[in-house]
């Protein structure tokens, strides 16, 4: 009898492996579901699962120095210097801007999850990155000669974002990064003003000098703060610039390396600067098939997500879901470009961590604002 059960367990044992070699021949076999795959399920919710995972990517590269794309204009030898020497504060993720919304992006999850399991270590690192000495080094860097225009207006938005965040933290370390932050921040501020009645026209490409985009952080930025001369001063340029404009072609997006819809980043900022009527007004003059409730976009498709450019479109798809969810909330009768949302949303979750440093150094903040709007 003993006998009989043995060779009846060895059947069944070799029943499953042979079951679990074919289906990994046929492609079938199963993964266990991760949280970006919990996810990609019905509803768009920022769960503490999910957040534990993405969180160690600017984790990971807030302080890798290397590889790295410096923005720097050169006018002698002497300006040579290493990331970390120019940007102590700011140098890893590959980019000055991507470190800047690694670091919002950080402050944002220790601010909307309390228990988050690292939050020891993510203190820490953003008190070490985030010293009045390396903030004090970046405001020396912007005032070079010839940096005036440094990560204009991109970074300089992603700066106020993270600016804005510590304010709204309320927590004895965010108010000690916001003070030790607050020399750049004046200087970005004094910079938008500065440039912006220089600006006669928009710039409506879809990567970092999209104009849209920067007013809308400038906006939230000074909507938060209270700082009235920023405030009316973006407001008035996004009427100059985007008040008259009718039809945009949304078909003829996305161009190759978008991670920014031209169209709907200016209805970003119409949103903010208008009020809801005269918002509502100008959306149907502007984009006018966003109120069908049939209303349909395909998702950018990447083609190589080693390809740092390429890779873009997934970004592309996480910016046009928090426009949309901010057109949705924002406006009766758009909810159903939430489920459009969603779907972009869905498209580009699963491969944040897909191994590429491509885009591991800046999809994770990307997602986490679409997030921020999804439950609006």
């Amino acid at each position: 009898m003993k006998d009989m059960k043995k060779r009846l367990l060895l059947v069944v044992l070799a029943a499953i492996f042979l079951n679990g070699l074919c289906l990994r021949m046929r492609g079938e076999e199963k993964k266990p579901l991760t949280g970006i795959d919990l996810l990609t399920k019905p509803g768009i919710v920022l769960t503490l699962e999910t957040a534990e995972r993405l969180v160690q990517l600017p984790l990971k590269c807030m302080q890798k120095e290397f590889p790295n794309k410096p923005g720097e204009t050169l006018a002698a030898p002497a300006d040579i210097g290493s990331p970390r020497n120019m940007h102590p504060a700011f140098y890893g993720c590959f980019d000055w801007h991507s470190s800047v919304h690694g670091h919002w992006m950080l402050v944002k999850l220790l601010k909307t999850f309390p228990g988050l399991k690292d939050r020891v270590l993510i203190r820490g690192k953003l008190a070490e990155t985030l010293s009045a000495e390396n903030i004090l080094a970046e405001v020396k860097y912007f005032q070079r000669t010839e940096e005036k225009s440094f990560e204009r207006t991109y970074g300089w938005a992603w700066l106020l974002k993270l600016a804005e965040e510590l304010h709204a933290f309320g927590d004895p370390l965010a108010r000690e990064l916001e003070n030790n932050l607050r020399p750049l921040t004046d200087l970005v501020v004094q910079r938008y003003l500065e440039f912006l009645p220089k600006l006669n026209y928009p710039i409506r490409v879809g990567e970092h000098s999209n104009t849209a985009f920067g007013l809308a952080f400038a906006w939230d930025y000074a909507k938060a703060t209270g700082n009235l001369e920023l405030k009316q001063l973006v407001e008035k340029r996004a009427k100059d610039f985007y008040l008259g404009d009718r039809g945009c072609p949304l078909g003829w997006e996305p161009s190759g390396f978008d991670f920014l819809s031209p169209c709907l980043e200016e209805a970003d900022i119409m949103r903010r600067v208008l009020p809801k009527k005269e918002f509502a007004l100008w959306l149907k003059k502007f984009l006018p098939q966003l109120a069908k409730k049939k209303f349909s976009l395909a998702p950018g498709e990447v083609s190589d997500r080693k390809d740092g450019k390429l890779v873009h479109l997934d970004g592309l798809n996480f910016s046009r879901a928090w426009c949309l969810y901010g057109i949705a909330s924002e406006l009766e009768g758009y909810g159903h470009l939430r489920k459009v949302a969603d779907e972009h949303m869905r498209h580009s979750l699963a491969n944040i961590t897909a191994g590429s440093y491509e885009g591991e150094h800046w999809l994770a903040s990307f997602a986490i604002y679409a997030y921020s709007l999804s439950s609006r």
